[in-house]
């Protein structure tokens, strides 16, 4: 399974036809349609110091979280992110990246604990997913990496059938939160403190 994705990953990455390359075409490299490949396809660019990008794909990663919670099977790139261009380089980062997570995963991934693979009706998998698109939102400067860790392991787990990566990226979906929520907190104080000391100069 993994050795054919991977070979079409990077023969991709080395044939993409123009200097801007839309995420329509990386997904139509990637191959068919799925919660997880679509999950890896949208949390690999937000790894990249890409301006602007991990907004709006946090924002498709919300509308697929909320497909997975709707129990659709049917999934596609939302409109808006499907039109997302990045330049040929940034394209071609993102699908070597999506080679080497395929590869390596490959060589330890294998279908494991079901019941946990699956981005069934309400499961706790789409409410991660939900979670860790809202903090991808979030204007937090490096704010992405965990997040979209946790939304690869996540994605892996659902490609592979493996339950093991599923928990691992619901563990890292924790930190992700309890990272996020310790840096909110010190914005706050600090920004209050800053506010109270103005108000008495």
């Amino acid at each position: 399974m993994t050795s054919p994705i991977v070979q079409r990953l990077r023969e991709a990455a080395a044939a993409l036809p123009a200097e801007r390359v839309s995420m329509q075409t990386m997904a139509q490299a990637h191959g068919p349609e799925a919660h997880g490949t679509l999950l890896l396809l949208m949390a690999v660019p937000c790894l990249l110091p890409v301006p602007g990008v991990g907004t709006v794909l946090g924002l498709g990663m919300a509308a697929l979280a909320v497909t997975m919670w709707q129990g659709q099977s049917a999934v596609s790139l939302p409109r808006r992110v499907a039109r997302i261009e990045l330049s040929r380089h940034w394209a071609q980062r993102v699908l070597g990246l999506l080679a080497s997570t395929y590869a390596m995963a490959g060589r330890y991934a294998r279908a494991r604990l079901l019941h946990l693979a699956s981005a069934g009706r309400r499961s706790w998998t789409a409410a991660a997913v939900g979670l860790m698109s809202i903090i991808v939102v979030l204007p937090i400067p490096f704010g992405n990496l965990l997040p979209a860790l946790a939304m690869m392991l996540i994605g892996l787990g659902l490609v592979f059938r493996d339950g093991v990566a599923v928990v691992l990226g619901l563990v890292m979906a924790g930190l992700a939160l309890l990272v996020t929520a310790g840096l909110v907190l010190m914005a706050w104080v600090w920004g209050s403190t800053w506010i109270m000391r103005w108000l008495e100069t």
